[in-house]
């Protein structure tokens, strides 16, 4: 297998982490890899599957545009050079051109269903970009069936060409943190003893945060000790969050953290009275399965894949603010439903794992021997 790892961006959000995970379960699956990578990542690779070809691309790729040129002429170089019986590429795009088949990953399909969540230019392209993958690729790797079901009503593709691969966790860095840990967590971010509902990604659109900012404000009345509300990720590009944030009334406190080093993540998932995830729609919804193992009281919404993940271990809601804050304060007020959810959300998570992910892309991969 040669696997396409240019695209995965410095920080290692959820298709960072994608790859970062599934090459060692591949590994385990005893597939022999050979990784493209951009250079600042091949030592880490390196490390992740030291007895796989590490192969660096030229430096000039930092740029998306450059990258996707590359991938038209210099992957498909490599592809004649390597001679691997399989091309796996992880996100969305795909050579146009290649002498081995190809396994593409399409992460989910918002681009089609929620277009008015994305950048006009990014919307068009990510459609295109899917069409062509459905169209020419050997096989393709989906993280839920939701995904899979929306790929097909906009894209075609028949049922037999996809593959239904839930992401895993790993469980050496979401889990369950002891006391310490959390306080640890707290100090770092000033919180003090202060209870919080935590979030945790990026600040885009179609995470619904100023519904959330919303929600939370409703969901704190009344309440003697209001909790603090945590946005954890990167800032994104939701104009909308700011003005949401600065029409907070006086006396309650929303922190936005930016980027958390991985190691603080369980920490602060694990002390939150409730992680709340009210997406519009999600291809999986890595953050939600995170926080589950992290042994948090979840609410989510029931928009696309997020069901898939979160079954009956976690508390639902709709996507408008009353709805948000409604659930939100119903958890609020009940430890024990909470103490509940937080038992039935590890016991769940755990059945979400890395191993079984390599499985299925073995699948596809034969699939596309066969092909």
């Amino acid at each position: 297998m040669l696997i396409d790892a240019t695209a995965i961006p410095a920080d290692r959000g959820g298709v960072g982490r994608y790859v970062d995970a599934l090459l060692p379960a591949l590994a385990r699956q005893d597939v022999a890899l050979a990784v493209v990578c951009q250079e600042r990542d091949a030592e880490a690779t390196s490390d992740l599957v030291p007895a796989a070809e590490i192969v660096t691309a030229p430096a000039a790729l930092s740029g998306r545009a450059a990258r996707l040129a590359w991938e038209q002429s210099g992957l498909v170089a490599l592809v004649r050079r390597l001679r691997p019986d399989v091309l796996h590429s992880p996100h969305y795009t795909m050579p146009r051109f290649s002498s081995v088949p190809v396994v593409t990953t399409l992460h989910d399909a918002t681009f089609f269903s929620h277009p008015q969540l994305h950048s006009p230019v990014k919307a068009r392209f990510f459609r295109a970009a899917t069409r062509a993958a459905v169209r020419r690729s050997a096989a393709v790797v989906v993280p839920s069936r939701a995904t899979r079901d929306e790929v097909r009503r906009f894209a075609g593709g028949g049922e037999p060409l996809f593959h239904v691969a839930y992401h895993g966790v790993d469980g050496s860095v979401f889990h369950p943190t002891s006391a310490e840990e959390q306080a640890r967590v707290r100090a770092s971010l000033g919180l003090g003893t202060a209870p919080y509902v935590a979030f945790l990604g990026t600040l885009e659109p179609r995470k619904n945060v100023p519904a959330l900012i919303r929600g939370w404000v409703r969901a704190s009345a009344g309440l003697s000790d209001p909790p603090r509300l945590v946005l954890a990720g990167g800032p994104g590009w939701d104009d909308a969050v700011g003005p949401a944030i600065e029409a907070v009334p006086d006396g309650l406190d929303v922190q936005r953290t930016g980027y958390l080093p991985l190691g603080d993540l369980a920490g602060l998932m694990s002390g939150a009275e409730v992680v709340a995830y009210p997406s519009l729609g999600e291809g999986f919804g890595l953050p939600v399965l995170e926080a589950m193992a992290c042994g948090a009281a979840v609410l989510t919404s029931r928009e696309l894949s997020l069901p898939e993940v979160g079954g009956e271990a976690v508390a639902y809601c709709g996507t408008d603010e009353q709805s948000i804050g409604d659930a939100l304060r119903q958890l609020l007020d009940d430890a024990a439903r909470r103490e509940e959810l937080a038992a039935a959300a590890v016991a769940r998570a755990q059945q979400f794992t890395w191993d079984a992910a390599a499985s299925v892309h073995v699948a596809a991969y034969r699939q596309a021997l066969r092909a």
